[in-house]
């Protein structure tokens, strides 16, 4: 594992775990950040995501034979997406609470998300990134799992900070570990990463879109501006 690979694991646990520090309690600073960070989130699917994806299955198709079709790869990214949609609207009558004071709705959602952590963290390691390439992902990735944290806080704030954050770290944990004992084929990889952008496009399009009442146009639109920009000239330049 690399020093680049370690320092981005590291910065995930440490958003997971002190991620809401970062959002400024003051309600018109935290409307601009979360907006900055809604449109940083929609520009990394969109220039980077949805064309990685897309890269993935035409170098399959171009294998001749290695997958069937020609959309298997946005098949499991639609998966992807079901499942947390499903998460997201289950239904828990009255929304019973166990013993802990957790809600059943927001131990699912833990669940979920430390798979899709592990997941995430799983793929950023056999991605094999490094130096530029790895800022642009911690960068991205970190926004994208402050507001993830930040969401579940919300949620139920006292036992997110009791025992939620550090599941959620775990699945950081896991993700390097397995990343960097497993090794599997190259279809596997993509499809691994095919799921979870399904899910990532969802989550961000459902929770880092901010509402209208809790938008900032010019903070969301400096975010997508950005950071595409950015991308674009790092894809350019650096050819990846």
């Amino acid at each position: 594992m690399s020093i680049d690979v370690l320092f981005m694991g590291v910065l995930f646990i440490m958003i997971h775990l002190f991620g809401n520090k970062f959002i400024p309690a003051d309600r018109i600073k935290r409307v601009k950040w979360l907006s900055f960070s809604g449109g940083l989130a929609v520009s990394y699917v969109f220039v980077y995501v949805l064309p990685s994806l897309h890269q993935n299955q035409q170098y399959f198709g171009e294998q001749g034979g290695a997958l069937t079709m020609e959309s298997e790869l946005y098949f499991f990214g639609l998966v992807g997406l079901l499942i947390y949609y499903g998460v997201e609207k289950v239904e828990i009558t009255k929304e019973e609470v166990n013993r802990n004071g957790a809600s059943p709705h927001f131990i699912l959602r833990i669940i979920f998300f430390t798979i899709y952590n592990l997941l995430i963290s799983y793929t950023v390691v056999v991605s094999y990134v490094e130096g530029i390439q790895a800022l642009f992902y911690s960068f991205a990735i970190g926004f994208h799992f402050i507001s993830v944290a930040h969401d579940l806080w919300q949620q139920n704030p006292t036992q997110y900070n009791q025992w939620g954050r550090y599941i959620l770290a775990f699945g950081v944990v896991s993700g390097w570990v397995t990343g960097s004992w497993i090794t599997l084929s190259v279809l596997s990889h993509s499809l691994i990463f095919a799921f979870i952008s399904g899910a990532m496009i969802l989550i961000v399009l459902k929770n880092e879109l901010p509402e209208e009442k809790d938008a900032h146009f010019l903070a969301f639109a400096f975010g997508i501006i950005s950071y595409s920009f950015i991308t674009i000239a790092l894809q350019y330049f650096f050819q990846w």
